[in-house]
């Protein structure tokens, strides 16, 4: 197999967790006879520092000619001063909606290996923890209108949110295929109590399950949800919700396996073309100093391969790989217990590169 790869090292810890992650790529091709042709797009503070915009025309066209995307982070402190719409952020809204990738998908999962880093409490871990957050990525508030004006002789902002049936049910549908190939239950976030936004969303969601009579159908508010997610997230399989909403859910749900910097994410649309990056952030105050987790980047590689390439074979191998490490001790900063010895972004890569 050949496919192109739109590679986007980003700021911080981006371009070192990128290239471990790449180097787990060639160890595949090389393995299993594929050719991965890498393709660099700049976005985020390097991309503002070197062409003045977090999203050059270039990279997004890079992009959408390539087979998939593979992200690193974006942002930091040193942009913080850039207007509101020229942040390293605005480059990431820009390339979702550019390549119209609508769902967000983020597994959160307890490896066994990882179970005290847990911050829940033993008998609540113990019950099991995997799940997975369907974020719906391109509507809603963060693309509504924002605006800040005069008013009665004071500032006043106003940020619009709305989503339509069609934009619903997209992501729906994701979730009820999801659900059918793992536990059949979906839970659809909302706040049908305050929000019209969200009554859509619960009518909408309820319809579709009627095409889906095998997958239980749960709705839940979203402050219920924050709740149940501590108290006991072994009740879910797969969450669905809407942009924000899955904004918040999904940050909260990797933290409770243990470290941010365990979980991988992928975002997609209609096709097979999706973008794959780890959910923590750009880390700038370890960026350098080879203390970054790889492992999340690493394992959105491994999405990349299942869900865009159809290489499952190839997924489960970096996945494995992965668990074989764990199970050897092997532990960067962020996941080590006190006294355990802790190695570098270049070394995990390395010992995952050998595992494979």
């Amino acid at each position: 197999m050949e496919k192109t790869i739109a590679v986007i090292r980003g700021d911080g810890i981006g371009p070192e967790i990128v290239g471990e992650a790449l180097a787990i790529l060639d160890v595949i091709a090389e393995k299993y006879g594929h050719k991965f042709t890498y393709k660099e797009a700049p976005m985020g503070g390097n991309a503002i520092d070197r062409f003045g915009v977090p999203l050059p025309d270039e990279s997004l066209q890079t992009c959408l000619a390539a087979d998939s995307v593979l992200l690193g982070a974006v942002g930091g402190p040193k942009w913080d001063s850039q207007p509101s719409e020229n942040r390293p952020e605005r480059g990431l809204l820009k390339l979702r909606g550019g390549m119209k990738l609508y769902t967000n998908l983020r597994p959160a999962r307890v490896f066994p290996e990882l179970a005290a880093a847990c911050p829940l409490r033993p008998d609540i871990a113990a019950k099991g923890i995997d799940f997975v957050v369907v974020r719906e990525l391109i509507g809603g508030v963060y693309f509504g209108e924002h605006k800040t004006f005069d008013e009665n002789g004071e500032k006043k902002a106003v940020d619009v949110m709305s989503y339509t049936e069609h934009e619903i049910r997209r992501v729906a549908r994701v979730a009820f295929e999801m659900a059918r190939k793992r536990r059949k239950r979906v839970t659809s976030v909302d706040k049908a109590n305050v929000l019209d936004t969200s009554r859509l969303w619960r009518k909408t969601v309820t319809e579709l399950a009627e095409e889906y009579p095998d997958v239980e159908l749960l709705h839940m508010y979203v402050d219920n949800a924050a709740m149940q997610m501590v108290r006991d997230p072994s009740q879910f399989d797969v969450i669905v919700t809407e942009n924000l909403f899955g904004d918040i859910l999904s940050d909260e749900a990797s933290q409770i396996t243990g470290s941010i910097g365990m979980n991988p994410s992928s975002s997609m649309g209609d096709g097979t073309r999706g973008l794959y990056e780890p959910i923590h952030g750009s880390a700038p105050d370890i960026a350098g100093q080879d203390k970054a987790n790889p492992i999340a980047t690493i394992l959105s590689v491994a999405m990349m391969l299942r869900n865009s390439f159809g290489l499952s074979a190839e997924a489960d191998d970096i996945e494995n790989a992965v668990d074989a490490v764990l199970k050897a001790g092997y532990r960067c900063g962020d996941i080590a217990r006190r006294g355990e010895a802790v190695i570098g972004c270049k070394e995990m890569g390395r010992r995952i590169r050998e595992a494979l």
